[in-house]
């Protein structure tokens, strides 16, 4: 039985293969067309899936897409008549797609696939529930969704056993956590969908002088968790910036414009918000193992990506283990829809698994020596083949010598994280390799942190933590007898940076803290023998794992954008396949335009 999952439309477009209950492919359509969170019919998702499959479109069994378009149809025409006259513009923005596409989604998708069997819709925090659950190592499992929304649910509590999945409690919009925390996104003068990220990693540089108030004007939180917004301070579907003036008068001023200089408000501002969401995903936790009594946790949802929350639930909640889906946003509802088909709808039994089922995240196409070698010699490239079982320890002495990397092996991830697939690796314990690779290679705000991906066996030496972190989702502060003193006299703000807090100071953030992925032989052979060899050369079995592209462009998927990558920034050298492209030895770049002038910039 062959079931193509589906997400599109409203924010990054994927596809999944499940064959007889397996994860066969899954791809998110923004790797291919190179449009960052692409939200269009993901057309070439879908023919890499099929073709990871050995399979045609006629052969499958299901179609499915990841939400209920009249649903999500109904709740806008609700918001925009409560709100009227005033959204009357995003209104009118809006209605075109909708009555062009949205609403009769299933002759659309019929279309687009040439398709002519039945299309089945999930609901939207099903397909999250079902992302989280089913691929999941547990058995049984509590399960909670945090998003902004769905089709009318915004945080949804259930239970996983076996096949089956029970939604117990929801929240409903318009009373979201991701909402408001993408309101203060919008504010702090960040992307929407994008900027959430950038606006946890800039928390650490600022004070939470602002919670009270928040919790005095813009949150009722109850004891159970659960909460409603006070809507006077914002405009969910009048304006694409979330609030308004009044919400400006509450923080002494408008919102930061994009690219201006960070001050410290924008720094307490995100100090004050993740304070709050930290505190309501824990009462949320608290209310959720109170009604069903299991030692697990399952998450997905845009929030379940907030990885310093996560941490603390680790450390702090009710749960003895929790596990996350990798790619926890709308790219793994198309994941989660085609496990729930498989499960719920087509009443397929659910074996106890012994691991969990995301392989990694290593779900996407890879390319062979032939195909790498054919695409970068279009380029001129030259190349130093590599015996298969020496790539791993040419790349470990790369980085222990200082140089950077692109690393760019196997099959490429699914979700927003790196995990050394298509990867840029350096040495933690430069002082100076947070700054380098932030400016001079990302092209991205210096403040932002970057992760350790660490031997599995080695995490709890090094870090606050013993369990496992494959995903990247998990933060934890670095060990204290890894820790060094520290003099922030006279450091503020973003200069916080300076000081050199650990003995891997380029993934320490300015708390302590680092965002761990730990690295198991079983999930990624080549990268964890990478990590094994740093481990004999430097005695640090740890290596700086950031994603393999610039600010503003998706993760590289294909050979010839990994060479790209190399030759337009500062990169060393590029590790791809079982050969080596060191930088020095390539032939002069050329372009015809100035491609970072027409980059679009998040």
């Amino acid at each position: 039985m062959h079931i193509l999952g589906i997400s599109a439309y409203y924010h990054d477009s994927a596809a999944c293969l499940v064959t007889d209950g397996k994860i066969v492919a899954a791809a998110q359509e923004e790797r291919f067309s190179r449009k960052r969170h692409d939200a269009d019919f993901p057309r070439q998702a879908i023919a890499v899936c099929l073709r990871q499959g050995g399979i045609a479109v006629g052969d499958l069994t299901h179609v499915a897409f990841y939400d209920k378009p009249f649903v999500k149809f109904e709740r806008l025409l609700d918001t925009y008549a409560r709100l009227a006259p005033s959204g009357l513009g995003s209104f009118l923005q809006s209605m075109p797609s909708w009555l062009r596409k949205k609403l009769w989604l299933r002759d659309h998708l019929a279309e687009e696939l040439g398709w002519d069997g039945d299309i089945l819709f999930g609901d939207h925090h099903e397909s999250h529930a079902a992302s989280a659950f089913y691929p999941s190592p547990f058995d049984e499992a509590a399960i909670l969704t945090v998003d902004g929304v769905g089709e009318w649910s915004t945080t949804s509590l259930g239970v996983g056993r076996g096949p089956s999945l029970e939604t117990l409690l929801e929240l409903r919009f318009p009373h979201s956590l991701g909402l408001l925390y993408s309101a203060f996104t919008a504010y702090a003068g960040f992307r929407v969908n994008s900027g959430e990220y950038k606006l946890m990693g800039l928390a650490p540089y600022g004070k939470p002088v602002f919670v009270d108030k928040i919790y005095d004007e813009l949150i009722d939180l109850r004891d159970d968790g659960s909460f409603a917004l006070n809507l006077d301070y914002f405009q969910f579907a009048g304006s694409e910036r979330l609030t308004n003036r009044a919400f400006d008068r509450l923080f002494d001023g408008p919102p930061r414009a994009p690219e201006s200089k960070i001050a410290q408000r924008e720094m307490d501002l995100a100090a004050s918000i993740q304070v709050v969401t930290e505190e309501v995903v824990l009462r949320l936790a608290r209310l959720l193992h109170q009604k069903t009594l299991l030692p697990n946790l399952c998450m997905a949802g845009g929030v379940a990506l907030n990885c310093v929350a996560n941490g603390r639930l680790l450390r702090e909640g009710p749960f003895e283990d929790i596990w996350i889906q990798p790619a926890a946003g709308d790219a793994g509802g198309a994941v989660g829809v085609a496990l729930a088909i498989w499960h719920r709808y087509a009443e397929q039994p659910r074996p106890v698994p012994d691991r969990d089922a995301m392989q990694g995240a290593l779900l996407g196409p890879a390319f062979s020596n032939d195909d790498i070698a054919a695409e970068l010699m279009t380029k001129g490239a030259v190349l130093e083949a590599v015996a298969p079982e020496l790539v791993a320890e040419r790349a470990a002495e790369l980085i222990a010598d200082g140089k950077v990397i692109g690393w760019f092996q196997g099959r490429m991830e699914l979700g927003p994280r790196a995990l050394g697939a298509r990867s840029i690796l350096g040495d933690p314990r430069s002082p100076t390799m947070q700054s380098v690779m932030n400016l001079k290679i990302k092209f991205r705000e210096s403040f932002r942190p970057f992760a350790p991906a660490v031997l599995r066996e080695s995490v709890s030496d090094w870090f606050e933590l013993d369990s496992d972190s494959p995903y990247m989702l998990i933060v934890a502060p670095v060990a204290a007898n890894r820790r060094l003193a520290v003099d922030e006299s006279g450091l503020a703000g973003i200069d916080l940076l300076q000081a050199v807090r650990s003995q891997i100071p380029a993934v320490t953030h300015v708390d302590g803290s680092a965002r761990v992925q730990t690295v198991t032989a079983d999930d990624n052979p080549r990268f964890y023998a990478l990590l094994r060899h740093l481990d004999a050369l430097t005695g640090c079995p740890m290596v700086i794992n950031t994603s393999f592209n610039v600010r503003g462009e998706p993760i590289v998927c294909r050979p010839i954008e990994a060479y790209t990558c190399l030759m337009r920034t500062e990169l060393d050298a590029l590790v791809i396949g079982d050969f080596v492209v060191h930088k020095a030895a390539q032939p002069a770049w050329h372009e015809d335009h100035d491609w970072k002038a027409t980059h679009v910039l998040d």
